[in-house]
């Protein structure tokens, strides 16, 4: 039998929660901050809110909260990052990329931002 302190274990808990995963990370961070990327520049584009809830196959309230900043506001994208995403938009609007693909080009989007040494994806470098 494991015996242990209040504050050993609380101590143990608060080390767990400060690992985060990068694949935690992607969840949690970056995807989120794509799809909001994503719903921003169909909204610029004249599309609305529910549709473009349909076209990421995500709920209308999620799109709202993209919107609104209080979900997927993370991360600030560099140019071709934003480029990427600004082409992505455009292929939805003409119906040129669905289902799987969407993911695909999604995936693509996110290795670009791994790729980016520059970028801060973690909490811990912005004080949060």
């Amino acid at each position: 039998m494991y015996s242990y302190d209040q504050e050993e274990i609380s101590s143990k808990l608060e080390v767990f929660m400060q690992m985060k995963s990068p694949c935690e990370q992607i969840v949690w961070d970056v995807l989120p901050s794509i799809r909001a990327a994503i719903a921003e520049e169909l909204i610029k584009r004249g599309i609305s809110q529910k549709e473009v809830s349909r076209m990421l196959g995500i709920t209308p309230p999620a799109v709202s909260q993209y919107l609104s900043k209080k979900r997927g506001y993370n991360i600030e994208f560099r140019e071709d990052i934003r480029q990427a995403i600004g082409v992505l938009a455009e292929d939805l609007i003409k119906e040129d990329i669905k289902g799987a693909d969407l993911v695909k080009r999604i995936c693509s989007i996110c290795r670009m931002l791994q790729d980016d040494e520059t970028a801060c994806i973690s909490t811990k470098c912005k004080g949060l």
